[in-house]
């Protein structure tokens, strides 16, 4: 959690919901591009040959790491260290924050270029770095999207999903005062004018880590666009940003995630960019940083570390999970109030940013275990949100209506008298309600299933009635 700020009010994500569902234009934009990326990973995947061991296998090297993930991070400092870097350690998203400004503040930086990376998200880092006087800029291009307009991402992978090229158009054209037509190419030729400047004048590039190997302490970088390299090089100071899970054991490990990660985000065989650093310039060579600083960051991971939500841990950041899942693709990712939207975020957000602000994402789930099936790393989340809400239930934080449902429904399921009393009486209840055997509007409290779709009539015979005979 990031401690440096007051607490937040309780997030109410079926007001978010609503909210959501009647924004046609988000609509429109988030089913073409999650369509698009999960339609392509379940072809890739198929004919990727044995997918599924090789998703095993990648299971299988993360909870090693995260078995010895103490034995593993000491290892890649060393390397990191004896490969000529820096290592810095933050316990806190506050420490995090307040790492990368002491580093710019001693070297007398005054412009940061900076690649596209979830954990500053998490941390706040822009708004810590401009409060301290030093000017960010993002050089991802859905980043920088939203930077102009300053809005926030709405997915982990292509954070700028739920704008249309029409209002990125129009986004650009009152910012800037050109006129750009709604096509992505000159989109896109202007915003790579617009960064190349500020790359030439950076003193400092930022940069997340997709992996990083402990026997070598190399932090592999993997992006569909050139800008990640530029951060990673054209800058004479580079800060690595990276929480403590990204570590993978040998970095002859990582083709087993290479060959999973891009499959499972976009629905490419492999992204365009893959950027391996160990370690800064060396005598001779033509381009890198001088300095290489690797901020190694905890914000609430080892805690849960020792939980029953672990295999979180896993992630890899591919973002598979929200192209899937029917509740993501049909509100997008604001409506989760927080960094890690869809399914994972669900998990992660009451984790990382506390389970009472975030009381309602368990919530946030049909339970029907798409995002189990895509995630490349087999988390199995539909287990983890329903353990959430065992525990809600425990502590008495859900709803009161509920709880009665709960009490009454286990009353009747140990009598076989009520039990029966109560199928014949929720048909007959039900009957003046249908029409053709289907109810399509049901009184409070269960009219939010019908919103959205019908309820089949009971049988007029009962699979009780039906054995009996």
């Amino acid at each position: 959690m990031n401690h440096e700020t007051r607490p937040l009010p309780r997030w109410d994500f079926g007001a978010a919901t609503r909210q959501s569902l009647r924004n046609e234009s988000l609509a429109k934009a988030l089913f073409r591009a999650t369509a698009k990326f999960d339609d392509g990973r379940r072809a890739l995947m198929a004919a990727l040959p044995e997918s599924d061991l090789l998703r095993e296998k990648a299971r299988q090297i993360k909870d090693d790491v995260l078995q010895h993930l103490d034995r593993y991070l000491a290892e890649f400092a060393d390397s990191v260290e004896k490969a000529g870097g820096v290592v810095h350690w933050a316990r806190t998203a506050g420490d995090a924050n307040a790492l990368v400004a002491s580093i710019a503040r001693e070297r007398n930086v005054k412009r940061i270029v900076k690649a596209k990376t979830m954990v500053s998200e998490e941390t706040h880092l822009n708004e810590a770095l401009e409060r301290e006087g030093f000017c960010v800029m993002e050089t991802d291009l859905g980043e920088y999207i939203l930077q102009v307009a300053g809005d926030r991402p709405s997915h982990i992978v292509v954070p700028a999903v739920h704008r249309t090229k029409e209002e990125i158009a129009d986004l650009f054209n009152s910012s800037f005062g050109v006129s750009l037509p709604p096509e992505p190419a000159e989109i896109t030729k202007f915003a790579r004018a617009r960064l190349r400047e500020e790359f030439a004048n950076a003193d400092m590039g930022i940069t997340g880590a997709n992996f990083a190997a402990a026997d070598t302490g190399t932090v592999i970088q993997v992006t569909n666009e050139g800008n990640g390299r530029l951060c990673a090089t054209w800058p004479p100071v580079q800060v690595v940003f990276m929480g403590i899970e990204k570590i993978i054991p040998r970095l002859e490990d990582l083709p087993v995630f290479l060959k999973l990660l891009a499959r499972s985000a976009t629905g490419q065989p492999m992204t365009v960019y893959t950027n391996l650093i160990t370690g800064p310039r060396r005598e001779g060579e033509g381009d890198g940083p001088r300095e290489l600083h690797v901020i190694l960051i905890d914000n609430g991971r080892t805690t849960v570390l020792g939980s029953g939500y672990r295999q979180t841990l896993r992630c890899i950041r591919c973002g598979a999970c929200l192209n899937t899942c029917p509740v993501y693709r049909n509100v997008g990712g604001h409506t989760y109030g927080s960094v890690y939207p869809g399914p994972i975020g669900s998990v992660l957000s009451p984790l990382y940013e506390g389970r009472s602000r975030f009381n309602s994402l368990p919530h946030a789930s049909s339970l029907c275990g798409a995002c189990y099936q895509a995630c490349p790393m087999k988390i199995n989340i539909p287990h983890m949100l329903t353990a959430m809400r065992a525990e809600q239930a425990e502590h008495g934080e859900n709803h009161v209506l509920e709880r009665l449902g709960m009490r009454l429904w286990a009353l009747a399921m140990r009598s076989p008298l009520l039990y029966r009393f109560g199928g014949k009486a929720l048909r007959w209840g039900m009957l003046p309600l249908s029409s053709e055997g289907w109810v399509s509007s049901l009184p409070y409290p269960f009219s939010g299933w019908t919103k959205r779709r019908d309820f089949p009539l009971p049988a007029k015979k009962s699979f009780r009635g039906s054995f009996k005979k």
